[in-house]
């Protein structure tokens, strides 16, 4: 209903315009005949001219008055709309922004936290190699001292066996040479050959041993 009464009026504020610049050609023409029958067609063209420049300035402020009192409105709705639209958007904008900001910096951090892990994983890493090379040192020298332990028990098992063996080898050749002392009374010639044969016996089963 509003529409329809702001084109009614705008409808008669062009005819009113029209007809104005209608009136004003009018004038103009009567003042021009009326001037020729008198004989001062100078002065009446003349004032014919200014009353028509009158009248299209008149026309043109009503029609403008008209114009911006019909439109101010629909005008003003429409640019607060654009406006709001604008601000809308920026808006829409800015939030935009401040999220991708935000996952930019979640991501950042993320690669931050990420760096950090691997760094503590190269050092437990490290760590760990060192501390698996230091019990494998250990273990090598501890079994290396095993096995020496067992080579000198071996080997004072075998020298403690020879001496037992001398020993009861030698007590063999004591027994049979008092035996045969005994046996034969010898003078001291042949009881000093008997012990040079007793000690060359000795000493060659030392050799052996």
């Amino acid at each position: 209903m509003k529409q329809l009464v702001r084109r009614a009026l705008l409808t008669l504020l062009l005819g009113a315009c029209l007809l104005g610049v209608a009136g004003a050609a009018g004038a103009g023409s009567f003042s021009y005949v009326g001037s020729a029958a008198v004989g001062d067609a100078a002065a009446e063209e003349g004032e014919g001219h200014e009353h028509e420049t009158l009248f299209r300035w008149i026309n043109f402020a009503l029609l403008a008055g008209g114009l911006f009192f019909l439109l101010r409105k629909p005008l003003g709705a429409f640019f607060g709309e654009r406006s709001a639209s604008i601000r809308k958007g920026l808006e829409e904008g800015r939030r935009a922004l401040e999220a991708s900001q935000a996952q930019l910096k979640a991501v950042e951090d993320k690669l931050q936290h990420l760096q950090e892990e691997i760094a503590e994983f190269k050092l437990a890493a490290a760590r760990e190699m060192g501390e698996e090379h230091e019990r494998m040192r250990q273990a090598t020298a501890q079994e290396a001292e095993k096995m020496l332990q067992a080579a000198r028990s071996q080997m004072d098992t075998a020298a403690k066996a020879a001496q037992l063996e001398l020993r009861l080898y030698t007590g063999r050749l004591a027994v049979e040479l008092a035996e045969e002392l005994i046996r034969q009374r010898l003078d001291d010639a042949g009881r000093r050959r008997l012990v040079g044969q007793f000690l060359a016996r000795l000493e060659a089963g030392r050799t052996e041993h």
